[in-house]
C-alpha cells in the first residue's frame, strides 16, 4: 500500500538552531519548516545512499539547509529522526488497520485480515525499504526491537488466536512478521530482482499454507 511521499518546503534561507516551543505554544513556523525540511532531506538521503550507515545528522542538516543543533532538539538523535519520518510515511497504514474499513479495519475476520495486513506491510516495506532498512537497523541491529514490530505482533498474534491456527500463535506472528523484514525484502527487490506482485503473490501463498487456507 504505497503513501503519498513527502513534499520538502523551502529551507530557510541561513541554517538556524530553533529551540522548542514553550509547553502549551504552537511551535514557531521556521521550526516547523525546519522540521518538515529535515524530513524530506532524510529521506531523499536515505533513498539515494546504498547503506542507510552511511546517511549521518551532519548529512541531513546540510541538505536541509538548517544547522545540525536544530535536529537534536526536534528529533533527540539520528534514531529519533529515523522513527519521525517512518511514522510518518506509515500513519496512512496504521488509521486503515486501526479504524478503516475491510480487509484491514478490525471489522474483518481473522482469516481474511492477517494475509491483508501482511500485504500490506509487505506493499509498505516494498515501497520504502530505504526508509524501512534504516529503522530496522536502529534496534541495535534487530528489526524484533522497534515499537512498530511489538505493534504489529501483538495484533497478528491476537487473530492468530480466534483461528485454527491459535496453537502457537505467537510463534507464529513472528515467522510471518519475518517474511516482512526489511532486509529481506531489499534482499529479494534489490538483489534477486522480484517484483513487487511477485513478492505479493509468494507472501500470500506462504500465509495461506500458515493459516491452512490455502
Amino acid at each position: 500500500m504505497p503513501t503519498p511521499a513527502l513534499e520538502p518546503e523551502p529551507a530557510a534561507s541561513e541554517p538556524a538552531d530553533v529551540p522548542d516551543a514553550p509547553a502549551g505554544r504552537k511551535p514557531r513556523k521556521d521550526a516547523v519548516r525546519n522540521r518538515v525540511a529535515a524530513l524530506a532531506a532524510a529521506d531523499t538521503l536515505f533513498a539515494a545512499s546504498r547503506s542507510p550507515e552511511d546517511v549521518t545528522m551532519s548529512d541531513i542538516a546540510a541538505a536541509a539547509g538548517v544547522g545540525k543543533g536544530t535536529l537534536f532538539r526536534a528529533f533527540g538523535d539520528r534514531t529519533g529522526l529515523i522513527r519521525a519520518l517512518y511514522g510518518t510515511r506509515l500513519a496512512p497504514l496504521m488509521d486503515a488497520v486501526e479504524q478503516g474499513p475491510p480487509p484491514l479495519g478490525p471489522a474483518t475476520p481473522p482469516l481474511e485480515r492477517v494475509p491483508a495486513l501482511l500485504d500490506a506491510l509487505l506493499c509498505f516495506k516494498f515501497d520504502n525499504r530505504h526508509l524501512a532498512l534504516a529503522l530496522e537497523g536502529t534496534g541495535a541491529d534487530s528489526p524484533y526491537r522497534t515499537e512498530y514490530y511489538d505493534r504489529w505482533h501483538a495484533m497478528l498474534r491476537g487473530l492468530l488466536e480466534r483461528t485454527p491456527a491459535a496453537a502457537g500463535s505467537d510463534f507464529t506472528a513472528h515467522a510471518l512478521l519475518a517474511a516482512t523484514r526489511a532486509d529481506l525484502v531489499e534482499h529479494l527487490a534489490g538483489e534477486k530482482h522480484t517484483t513487487r506482485e511477485e513478492l505479493r503473490s509468494r507472501l500470500a501463498d506462504f500465509t495461506g499454507r500458515v493459516l491452512g487456507i490455502g
